[in-house]
């Protein structure tokens, strides 16, 4: 009886680990095909059958810096995402801590209709914003997307921040309120230090979807404000997709924020998982 219990867990472990494995090979099979494809030259990725013995060249990515000044265009995309995320910080955390220590009566109502926006198709949006836009001269310019970034990711931040907030033990902000502290102060020497943590995997999570936000940038920007979600864009033209260079570009703009999520892993996972688990 042990031995057919023990026997069958451990076909199950086996099943998992298999099935983990295939999930992760299919999920990175499209980043190692994008990796491969932009040592190539254009011939070489269109070739059938594909080649998978190559000369690895590094044409793709020269042509990418004279051309389009790749440095330009991640500049771009570090400020706007580093400001965008400064900024929803900033009107994020007050509201938070608002809704999570003084609730009203339809502080979850407000909450809902907050986190329902993201279910808005951007697309639906994209007429009028474009016309508010060309009409108050904002088309095109690092300011008019770092406000598009931020509003479209504050919602997710106030969240994030609600929950963890709301973790906080509100005996310790008590105890403040006995000494004498005021609010200012139990914020900004109490509060923010206990929730570090919480606020970090946010700032990060706020970052990394402001970095991959591509929409936004092609329709309101383009040699200006153009994110690198630009330039992969521009690599698509009437005369047809350069896959080379179009995978040259895309393997430049993931890799950064690949090896920030690498390093940063844990603290995104911890973003994404507040007020999951109470």
């Amino acid at each position: 009886m042990m031995a057919d219990y023990r026997s069958e867990k451990r076909v199950k472990l086996i099943i998992r680990a298999v099935s983990a494995w295939i999930l992760a090979v299919l999920i990175f099979f499209p980043i190692l095909w994008m990796t491969l494809t932009s040592f190539k030259t254009e011939l070489q990725a269109i070739s059938i059958p594909p080649l998978l013995i190559f000369e690895p060249t590094l044409e793709n990515f020269t042509v990418i810096q004279e051309r389009s000044n790749y440095f330009s265009y991640a500049f771009n995309s570090l400020f706007l995402a580093g400001f965008s995320t400064i900024i929803a910080l900033a009107l994020a955390l007050p509201a938070a801590y608002a809704m999570a220590f003084f609730p009203g009566k339809h502080t979850k109502n407000l909450l809902l209709w907050m986190i329902s926006t993201k279910m808005l198709p951007a697309v639906g949006v994209l007429v009028p914003i474009y016309l508010i836009y060309r009409n108050i001269g904002l088309l095109d310019s690092l300011v008019g997307i770092t406000i598009i970034f931020t509003l479209i990711n504050l919602p997710i931040v106030v969240w994030i921040l609600y929950f963890s907030f709301k973790d906080t033990p509100k005996e310790i902000l008590e105890a403040c309120i006995m000494d004498g502290t005021s609010v200012f102060q139990q914020f900004i020497f109490v509060l923010l230090p206990i929730n570090l943590g919480g606020i970090v995997s946010t700032a990060l999570l706020s970052f990394v979807l402001a970095w991959n936000e591509s929409f936004w940038s092609i329709n309101l920007s383009a040699n200006d404000a153009g994110s690198l979600a630009t330039l992969i864009a521009s690599y698509s033209s009437p005369e047809g997709l350069f896959w080379a260079k179009l995978s040259a570009a895309s393997l430049l703009t993931c890799l950064p924020i690949v090896v920030l999520g690498w390093f940063c892993q844990k603290q995104i996972v911890q973003g994404l998982t507040f007020g999951a688990v109470k």
